[in-house]
């Protein structure tokens, strides 16, 4: 394996080698001028691409790296006409991709000649825009996370850094974005592989995720160990605890880690035997029922000294989330924060099934969640973040449209950080050192220049976002409402955001009101002592 992966050198090799053949052939002929003049040039180029520190591609795949470059060149042609368009998902389009890039490296993103959006078909959204814009003056937009029983607020920026692991992600690729963290003011969500010592070398602030296999604060039988999670959490770089309930890409699946893939430094962040599979349960074992649940969050708030608790959920069963609601309500215990994944997220590989067809969607996750919640009573307590394909300002103005008062993306800092969607995550191959635990993959990436892109991409899409909420008539993204977006559902047919996906009047679901959207029925059925019904219906 070591041998094939090694490949990717063989041009470069090749190279030297013919050069080297030449420029002793020139010695017999000066035929061999010729050559040596070719290849010694290529191999001159494949030295600078190996020493250069910008290029991730290069530095994995010199000469050869380069074919890439010239296809970018050529390929919107062959792609307009032969393939495809630039707005086509896979899963991430390459306009979409090539936002990023430029937002990142801090070149111009404004497209010549008009949209290449097809405005009259259905599906496609905007957001209205007023007669008198208005002036914004910093696009650090942010929010507070805590509720009333939290005794250390955090002042979150309105986007941040997905859950992804150490592990999934190679160690450069964790540093290089806690570093850009740190650089741009924002946070960094750890994924369930817990803090590492690349997450402390970025400085940047994290929101430490734990998941069902509690890493980082657990027993060697894989139970939630209180006292070193209470250690951990006292870390000053430690701004929030999130309890991970399920993930977009997976919901409702474990997953297992073989102990050949284990690393000294994967073993010390999840403090994990080496010698042993490491095993991610689908399900806690700290809880099993809603009002477990709530006590659970109030533990790890007390162990934390008063630090925000939330949890991370993709929706399932909506009578589920009413469940969890319904026992805040019997408890008085509310979480600070919860974090709606939507079911089109996703940097780990996950079966085929699962990726495509279990789980809810974004919008309509975190629609119900939102007006749950108000129904309840329970949303001024409650801050609400979302996660799923969130890349530019208008994803977060939609998103903070629908109800969320934060948003998080994995990918899109991925592709900061040199992602070109090779879909090779899982395979320990990746080209631009990203997601990969192969020292001579990761080398790559070089921390210091991807870093100051991951910070560049948060300004940048920070920025045009402040512009598009002026030019709505707004002084700040949170005040996005439903009716801002309008989207068209067929044919010269259009709606208002307002009328597809309303906002449910607070205190809704207790007044007994109309079962105007549906909500009554669940929360009937929902009791706060389990997460099965109080019928046998589903």
């Amino acid at each position: 394996m070591i041998l094939r992966d090694m490949t990717r050198y063989l041009p470069f090799v090749i190279c030297v080698v013919l050069a080297l053949a030449s420029l002793v052939g020139v010695f017999f002929s000066d035929w061999f001028a010729v050559s040596f003049l070719v290849f010694g040039g290529l191999s001159v180029v494949g030295i600078l691409d190996v020493l250069q520190r910008r290029h991730a591609i290069l530095r994995n795949y010199p000469i050869m790296g380069h074919m890439r470059y010239l296809l970018e060149g050529i390929r919107p042609e062959i792609r307009q006409y032969l393939i495809e368009a630039d707005q086509d998902e896979e899963p991430f389009s390459r306009e979409e991709r090539s936002l990023v890039y430029q937002r990142a490296k801090d070149i111009e993103d404004a497209r010549p000649f008009g949209t290449k959006q097809r405005v009259y078909d259905s599906g496609y959204q905007w957001l209205t825009h007023s007669m008198q814009p208005r002036e914004i003056a910093s696009h650090d937009f942010r929010v507070t996370i805590g509720g009333p029983d939290c005794r250390q607020p955090y002042s979150c920026s309105i986007y941040n850094i997905s859950a992804m692991s150490f592990g999934s992600l190679s160690a450069n690729a964790i540093q290089a974005l806690n570093t850009g963290a740190k650089l741009g003011g924002f946070a960094h969500d750890t994924g369930e592989g817990s803090i590492s010592r690349y997450h402390r070398a970025g400085g940047g602030d994290l929101i430490w995720e734990i998941g069902s296999g509690y890493f980082g604060c657990r027993n060697h039988d894989g139970s939630f160990n209180p006292d070193t999670f209470a250690t951990r959490a006292a870390e000053p770089q430690v701004k929030m605890i999130e309890i991970k309930l399920s993930q977009g890409a997976k919901p409702g699946h474990g997953g297992m880690l073989p102990a050949a893939k284990i690393t000294p430094e994967i073993a010390e962040a999840r403090d994990i035997p080496m010698d042993q599979d490491c095993i991610s349960p689908a399900a806690h074992s700290a809880f099993s029922t809603p009002l477990e649940l709530c006590y659970f969050i109030k533990e790890l708030r007390d162990l934390s000294g008063g630090k925000p608790v939330g949890f991370k959920l993709c929706i399932g069963h909506r009578r589920e989330f009413m469940c969890m609601v319904k026992a805040m309500i019997q408890t008085d215990i509310t979480p600070d924060f919860i974090v709606v994944d939507g079911k089109e997220g996703g940097t780990g590989a996950a079966p085929l099934e699962f990726s495509n067809r279990l789980g809810m969607p974004l919008v309509e996750g975190l629609t119900f969640a939102h007006n749950a919640l108000r129904g309840a009573g329970l949303r001024d307590r409650i801050k609400i973040g979302a996660s799923a394909k969130i890349i530019s300002s208008f994803d977060i103005a939609r998103t903070l449209a629908l109800g969320a008062d934060w948003c998080n993306s994995a990918r899109g800092f991925m592709f900061s950080i040199g992602c070109i969607q090779a879909q090779a995550c899982h395979t320990n191959r990746c080209p631009v050192g990203v997601a990969t635990q192969d020292p001579t993959r990761q080398r790559a990436l070089v921390v210091e220049d991807k870093a100051t892109r991951v910070a560049s991409f948060h300004r940048n899409t920070m920025k045009a976002l402040k512009e598009m909420t002026g030019a709505a008539g707004l002084d700040d993204p949170s005040k996005f409402l439903p009716h801002h977006l309008m989207m068209r559902e067929k044919d010269r047919q259009m709606v208002v955001g307002s009328e597809v996906y309303p906002y449910m009047p607070e205190g809704f679901l207790l007044r007994e009101e109309e079962d105007r959207f549906g909500y009554l029925a669940r929360w009937h059925r929902a009791r706060a002592d389990s997460f099965f019904p109080i019928d046998d219906g589903v």
